[in-house]
């Protein structure tokens, strides 16, 4: 048997493989649910753009803010208008969890 992810020779009774820690028994892991392109309420700056779409591709959020500020100054500012389509467009985390500084007291 061989793990589809890095190619590499495999027992049958094996779990996991051995190079690089996928599952690679039948059954066992289930697929990974597809990431949804949204807009979190709980870790946006400005609109939750920039965090929807590290969440989307799965990297950094701070890396995806400087390549959103890296394509603003290489398109000559094409990219603001592209953000704001991105911003009407994406929709919001519901329901998103309330801020941590609210609080509800019943007297």
């Amino acid at each position: 048997m061989f793990c589809t992810k890095c190619g590499s020779k495999t027992a049958n009774n094996d779990l996991f493989c051995a190079l690089c820690g996928k599952a690679t028994g039948p059954g066992l892991a289930p697929p990974a649910p597809a990431p949804i392109l949204s807009r979190p309420m709980d870790r946006n700056k400005l609109g939750g753009v920039c965090a929807g779409l590290a969440r989307y591709f799965d990297m950094d959020v701070t890396l995806m803010r400087i390549l959103w500020l890296a394509a603003i100054f290489v398109s000559g500012g094409l990219a603001i208008p592209v953000y704001i389509v991105a911003w009407i467009l994406m929709p919001r985390d519901w329901p998103y969890p309330p801020p941590a500084t609210r609080r509800i007291v019943e007297c």
